[in-house]
Parts: structure tokens; sequence; C-alpha cells
């Protein structure tokens, strides 16, 4: 049956929390990034309405998005009885208001064990090049659904019966519509392939790119943002601060992909957080790409993430262990975190492990105002109200 098959990958892509498997060929850890041809999506007739700037998001050959799957997976995100004991949705962790993030430092499960990492956001996850904060290998939506609905470290939405819950939904008169809307030619509805395509084509439909710095970006106002958040728009892409380096492009993140990109890039950074034996050691299990690869140059490297709507998904870093933006500034601006007492002490400026690309800078008061100015003005306040992406029941 399909479930056992998506049910042996479910157990494969463990990993994206902290599991040992290597990555697929071609995709590696490192700022360097990597290379790896993609083929050609299958792209859909669907009407994106894409922000100005903004390419097509991929979608894989089997899973053309469709108003109608994308429908179906709008009810699924929301629905708690896509958990154990129907306690738990997808946003739970994932609320729209913070840019379905969950404000927390990390999330806890449907057991009360806590996830070992903070909640990423969803804004552009389409065009993600790899999905969670240090999974080379992992890069296909459909395929991580399975991860929280069926992972075991950490339980998540705890379901461990694929037919139990095809028989919940099935049983339900609005979602034997939806399938049979989205699925009209399926001999049978309801199944766990199509439950984790809908998730994934509904995912891929959270876009944001209606902020105050689009909207003066494209020059629809110049006046979007104020003049303080202009300059710091300028020290962001600056030399000196060098930021842009990793936070790029119009998804402002260097692992961006998209339908017609023939190049997968996915570099992963280690950016001096911790620094534990003197030879660049992270605490476990968040110890990067390095928990999949097992190569300790992988030691404390993660991705990237997008900086739309960083103002509203605080705390960050990949352990939540850093509470306001002008804190982040801090450990940039030093070139790193140094921590001086606790089982988790130890100065990350001397990591043999940290990017060459963090090397720190100096900031006036009024330089760091500047560019927090700036990135509250990445806030999509359109996209975090957005009512064709909020709760349907």
């Amino acid at each position: 049956m399909q479930w056992r098959v998506f049910l042996s990958l479910a157990a494969a892509c463990q990993g994206a929390c902290d599991s040992e498997h290597d990555p697929s060929p071609g995709v590696q850890g490192g700022d360097g990034g990597a290379l790896n041809m993609f083929d050609q999506p299958n792209l859909s007739d669907y009407d994106w309405d894409l922000p100005p700037g903004f390419p097509v998001p991929p979608e894989p050959m089997d899973n053309p998005t469709t108003p109608e799957k994308v429908e179906l997976g709008r009810h699924l995100f929301y629905d708690r009885r896509l958990s154990r004991d129907d306690s738990m949705s997808c946003a739970r962790c994932h609320q729209q208001k913070l840019a379905f993030t969950d404000g927390l430092v990390s999330a806890p499960g449907l057991t009360g064990q806590r996830h070992p990492r903070n909640s990423m956001s969803l804004a552009n996850v389409g065009y993600a090049s790899t999905l969670t904060w240090a999974h080379p290998s992992l890069y296909d939506l459909e395929q991580h659904a399975l991860i929280p609905m069926f992972g075991e470290t950490p339980v998540e939405l705890g379901l461990f019966d694929a037919e139990e819950l095809e028989n919940k939904l099935r049983n339900d008169e609005t979602y034997q519509e939806l399938f049979a809307a989205a699925y009209p030619s399926s001999l049978q509805q309801g199944t766990l392939l199509q439950i984790t395509q809908a998730l994934a084509a509904f995912q891929r439909t959270l876009i944001s790119g209606s902020s105050p710095y689009d909207i003066w970006l494209h020059e629809i106002d110049k006046n979007a943002i104020s003049t303080s958040a202009q300059r710091g728009y300028s020290l962001f892409h600056s030399e000196k601060l060098g930021c842009f380096q990793c936070h790029v492009g119009f998804n402002l993140s260097d692992q961006t992909h998209w339908a017609d990109k023939p190049v997968l890039d996915a570099p992963f950074h280690n950016t001096g957080l911790y620094n534990m034996d003197d030879r660049g050691a992270f605490p476990e299990p968040n110890t990067g790409v390095h928990s999949v690869t097992l190569d300790p140059s992988d030691m404390g490297r993660f991705k990237a993430p997008t900086l739309r709507n960083i103002a509203v998904t605080a705390p960050y870093m990949h352990d939540g262990s850093i509470s306001t933006l002008s804190e982040v500034l801090d450990h940039y601006a030093a070139g790193s975190r140094k921590i001086v007492t606790g089982a988790l002490a130890g100065d990350g400026s001397t990591s043999p492990l940290k990017s060459p690309l963090i090397t720190g800078f100096e900031l006036s008061e009024q330089e760091r105002a500047d560019v927090i100015s700036f990135l509250e003005s990445l806030t999509d306040h359109k996209f975090i109200t957005d009512p064709a992406h909020s709760n349907p029941w």
C-alpha cells in the first residue's frame, strides 16, 4: 500500500531533526553551497499572482498546483485531526500572525516533548532549496510533511497509523467533497499520498512579497519606508556589514530555488554561535549538517533562513537562543558569540569552523536603529492577515 512506502520515507527522513544518514549525492554542507541538477518541473497553469520580482516556485512533476489541492491543503493544515489525539494541527507551530512561526524557543509536541529547534517560518517555503534548519538532502515538501506527522524523534503530531488517518478523513463530508474536487480522476481518494501532496500545494502558495520594503523597492511608493529604513537597506547591502552575502535576492536567503533555475544552491554556514571545546563543538542534538553527514567539518553549519517578516518571528537562530533583533546584530557585530560560564561556555570567535564571512563590524546607535528599521520594513501585513492563508474551519 502507498502509506507503507511513505512511512518508510518518513523513517529515512527523520534526520530533518537529528538523523545520521548520508545526504544525497551532489548536495553538501558548507559555505560554498552545492550544485545539483533538478528535473524541470511540470509547471501547472495555476495563477500564482506573484509579487513583482518573484519567479514561479518549483513544483514536482507529479504534483502540479491546482486551486482545489490548495484548498484541500489549507483545510488539512488547520485540522487537529492530523494528530494522534485530535489536539494539534500544523498551525499549532506555524501561526499565520507570526509569519507561520510560533513565538517559542522550541515547540512542544503531542507528548510534551520539545522539538530541539526553533520553528521556522513558512513564508516562501516553496522557494526553499532545502527544508528545515540543516538537512542537505531534504527539499521536497511532500516528503517533509511525513516528519511532523509520523516522526518519533521528536514526537510532533504523533501519528502512527496512516490507515486510521485516511479513514478518519474519508468519513468527513467536507473532505469527501474536497478530495473529489482535488483528485477527480482518482479511483481512491483520501490517501496519505494525496494528503501530503495537498499540504505541500498549500504551503507553496504561502508567498510573502508585499511588505513596505517591496512597495518601496519596486518604486510603487517611494515613501513606503522611512529614511531610516532606507539607510538601513544601504548598510545591509554594504561591504561593512555584508548581510547580503547570505541574505540575498528576492527571498533574502542564499538557499532559494525557483522553477526554471537549473542549479540548486544550498550553502550552510557556521556563524560562531557556539564553540564548546575550542574545536567548534555545538551542543547536541543541534550540531547542524554534521548531525546528518557526521562530517566534523559540518559541525554548526545551518541554513540562512529568509529574513522576510523577521520582526514577527522571534526568537532567533536555530535554537531560539537569541531573543531580539538588536541581540542578533550584537552577535554579528562581534563576529561570533562568547559564552562565559556554564555547559555551553566557549568563544565562537576562535572556532576553526566559523565561516570566513563572519568577520564582525562596528555600528553607531543610529546605524543600529537604521538596520532594525529596515528589517522591520520586511513585515508583510497582507501576508500575515490574508484570508486565503487562514483557518477555514
